[in-house]
């Protein structure tokens, strides 16, 4: 599998990726995670996301688990967390940045995964009531006792990027060097034209999370809501609204036809496509199972059928309609009957 540079950094991820974010404890214990993982490993998956807040701590744990169980070498896999949410009630436990919370809350997520140190860690939403210097400093004191790696953002806006960036450099410290903000078809914006001017600017990197919506672009909810899906889980009402949106379940047909013409699944082709956005350094993918797991890696196949126009620069890639994709879905899927000739 390729691997991509993070941003500026010079540490290499997995296009794609696997995360334990909902499925982990909710719907795969340690034997199902364990698959899952070792499927992933063998088609060449090397970075895994995981949170301190995802299923309340025991998704490390079970990442964790996993880890011990399989018995790869710590240098070859990539592993990173995020910290704001928090994990129980109080005025520095939950919904901060503080520097207590933080430099308190790497070191519970280590014991957790049974680790001496993650390699990426986030700030998994900006905090406005801690003073953006105390972040940094909390971050980069993190990373230069060797708890982490390197660290970046998620959800963050482009403006909080860019002053925890020239922050850090003003005073000689680690730069957040990665973002992780939702990517998907139905959801561009913020990475293609908010923050545009931060991969040139900065040389931020990108490790994107959802790239099916949720599980909209798989198509299942197209009828409903599947009792064995997300949208059906304790907790999650208010995705189910989201994910019987008939405005975007109308889109989602339409994307469907364009996956039929591709002669591939509609998530092969949405993970696909935003594998194929240069500014993307890792997809991250979830399965529930091993069968999802082999579908959504089945996608790098999808890239090599895809017109060059259809996975074009930042600027102009998933900006057509689905009407247009399609056309565009019809002459890769040509070439690439060309190419088996």
């Amino acid at each position: 599998m390729e691997h991509r540079r993070v941003g500026r950094a010079g540490l290499k991820v997995s296009a794609l990726s696997f995360g334990s974010w909902v499925t982990f404890d909710q719907q795969l214990n340690d034997d199902a995670a364990l698959e899952c993982l070792q499927t992933a490993w063998d088609a060449g998956v090397t970075f895994f996301d995981n949170a301190e807040a995802y299923a309340g701590g025991e998704s490390e744990r079970i990442m964790g688990r996993c880890f011990e169980r399989l018995g790869w070498a710590r240098e070859t896999y990539t592993v990173s967390t995020k910290f704001f949410w928090g994990l129980r009630d109080g005025p520095n436990t939950r919904l901060t940045l503080n520097r207590k919370y933080l430099m308190q809350g790497i070191d519970r997520s280590l014991e957790r995964f049974g680790l001496n140190h993650v390699d990426l860690v986030f700030c998994h939403r900006a905090d406005p009531e801690t003073p953006m210097e105390e972040v940094v400093w909390a971050m980069h004191d993190m990373v230069s006792s060797g708890r982490a790696h390197y660290w970046g953002t998620s959800e963050w806006t482009a403006d909080q990027i860019r002053e925890a960036d020239e922050l850090a450099e003003r005073h000689h410290l680690h730069r957040p060097v990665v973002e992780q903000p939702q990517y998907n078809l139905l959801h561009r914006e913020r990475v293609e034209e908010e923050y545009a001017s931060l991969f040139t600017d900065i040389g931020i990197g990108l490790t994107t999370w959802s790239p099916l919506a949720s599980g909209l672009l798989t198509g299942k909810y197209a009828a409903g809501i599947p009792n064995d899906s997300r949208g059906s889980l304790p907790g999650y009402e208010w995705l189910a609204k989201r994910l019987t949106n008939s405005e975007t379940l109308a889109k989602v047909g339409r994307l469907q036809a364009v996956a039929n013409d591709l002669d591939c699944s509609l998530a092969q082709l949405s993970i696909a496509w935003c594998a194929r956005n240069p500014r993307v350094s890792t997809v991250i993918t979830g399965a529930s199972r091993v069968s999802q797991m082999r579908e959504n890696l089945a996608a790098l196949e999808v890239l090599d059928a895809l017109d060059d126009r259809l996975g074009d620069d930042a600027e102009t890639q998933g900006k057509r309609e689905p009407q247009q994709l399609g056309a565009l879905a019809r002459h890769a899927r040509c070439r690439q009957s060309r190419g088996r000739s």
